[in-house]
C-alpha cells in the first residue's frame, strides 16, 4: 500500500486553489453578475473538458438511462453554482465556507431517502451539531439573513443533492453523461441570461475569467491524484483547510475580519463533519458511505466531477 502523505499534500493543494478560485470569483463578483462570471468560466473550461470527455470510450449514447434522476441532478448543479457565485460575490469568505461545510451534514440526512441509507444515533447527533453550528452562523431571531447567507445555504443543499444521486445511479450511467449534461446546462442558462446583465469586460477582467477555469481544473487534477494515492477517509477533510484560506484571502485582499460566532459555529460544523467521515470510514457503520463517496465540489462548473473520472480509469476504491 502507497504511503498515503503525497495524497494529503495533494488534496491540500487542490483545495487551496479551489479557495484562490473563490477569491477570483469574488473580486469579478463585485463588478459582474454571477451569471456573466459562469457563463464566461464554463466558456473557457470546454475545451477541456471537452478533450476529458473524448477519452471516454465506454459503449452508448448521451441519453441517460435514468433521465428523471439525471435532470433533477443537472437542476441542482445549476442552482448550486449560481448562488454560490452569488454568496462568495456578497458575502465574507469564511462565512460561505462555514455554510459550505454543511454539505457533508445535508449529504448524510438525504442519502436517508435515495439511498435508504441508515443513520444511526451517534451519526443523528453529530448532523444536528452541525446544523446548530449553522444556525450560529445566521443567528436567525438576532438578524435577519442575507440573501448571501440563503444562496449559500442553497448551494450547500443543492450540492449535497447532486452528489447523493450521484451515488444512486453512478454505476449504470455513463460517465461522459454524468460530466456533460450540468456544463451544458450552466451554459446554456447563463447564455441565456447574458443579454440582460452583461457589462462588458476589459482585457485583464477576461484574464481573472479564464484564470477561474485554469484553477478549477488544476486543482480538480490535484484531487484525482489525492484520491489515486490516498484513502478517502483521508482526503475529505482537507476540505476544511480552506477556513485558513479564507481567513487569510479574506483579511489581506478584502479587509475581512471573521466574527467570533462565524469562527464558533464554523468550528461545530467542521467538527461534525469530521465524525461522520471518520464514522463512515469505519466497516459495517455505513452501507452506502454517501459522504466518502462524494467527491464533488461545490458550485464550480469549471470543475468536472471527479468520481467519474476515476471510475473510468480504474482508480475508484
Amino acid at each position: 500500500m502507497r504511503a498515503p502523505l503525497p495524497g494529503i499534500l495533494f488534496a491540500l493543494l487542490g483545495f487551496a486553489l479551489f479557495s484562490t478560485h473563490d477569491v477570483a470569483v469574488k473580486s469579478l463578483g463585485g463588478v459582474y453578475a454571477p451569471f456573466q462570471i459562469i457563463f464566461f468560466s464554463v466558456l473557457f473550461s470546454f475545451p477541456i473538458g471537452t478533450m476529458m470527455l473524448m477519452q471516454d470510450a465506454t459503449p452508448g449514447t448521451l441519453r441517460p438511462v435514468h433521465p428523471g434522476w439525471v435532470i433533477a441532478r443537472t437542476i441542482a448543479a445549476v442552482v448550486a453554482t449560481m448562488t454560490a457565485f452569488y454568496a462568495f460575490s456578497t458575502l465574507p469568505l469564511a462565512e460561505v465556507y462555514a455554510i459550505l461545510f454543511a454539505s457533508p451534514l445535508l449529504i448524510t440526512v438525504l442519502a436517508i431517502p435515495i439511498l435508504g441509507e441508515k443513520v444511526r444515533l451517534k451519526r443523528g447527533f453529530a448532523v444536528l451539531f452541525g446544523l446548530a453550528g449553522i444556525l450560529v452562523v445566521l443567528q436567525p431571531g438576532q438578524t435577519l439573513p442575507t440573501l448571501g447567507h440563503l444562496a449559500a445555504l442553497a448551494a450547500a443543499v443543492c450540492g449535497a443533492f447532486a452528489s447523493v444521486v450521484v451515488r444512486r445511479i453512478g454505476a449504470r450511467e455513463r460517465s461522459v453523461v454524468l460530466l456533460l449534461y450540468p456544463l451544458v446546462a450552466n451554459f446554456v442558462v447563463m447564455g441565456a441570461a447574458i443579454p440582460f446583465v452583461y457589462d462588458p469586460m476589459p482585457l485583464v477582467d477576461l484574464g481573472k475569467m479564464a484564470l477561474t477555469a485554469l484553477l478549477a481544473f488544476v486543482a480538480m487534477n490535484c484531487m484525482i491524484y489525492a484520491y489515486r494515492h490516498a484513502e478517502a477517509a483521508l482526503v475529505a477533510p482537507m476540505q476544511y483547510s480552506q477556513i485558513l484560506w479564507a481567513l487569510l484571502f479574506g483579511a489581506l485582499l478584502f479587509d475581512e475580519t471573521p466574527s467570533s460566532r462565524t469562527l464558533a459555529g464554523a468550528a461545530m460544523v467542521i467538527a461534525s463533519g469530521l465524525y461522520i467521515v471518520f464514522r463512515e470510514s469505519r466497516a459495517g457503520v455505513s452501507g452506502t458511505t454517501p459522504v466518502l463517496r462524494s467527491r464533488s465540489r461545490v458550485g464550480t462548473p469549471a470543475a468536472l466531477r471527479i468520481g467519474p473520472i476515476l471510475r473510468r480509469r480504474g482508480w475508484t476504491r
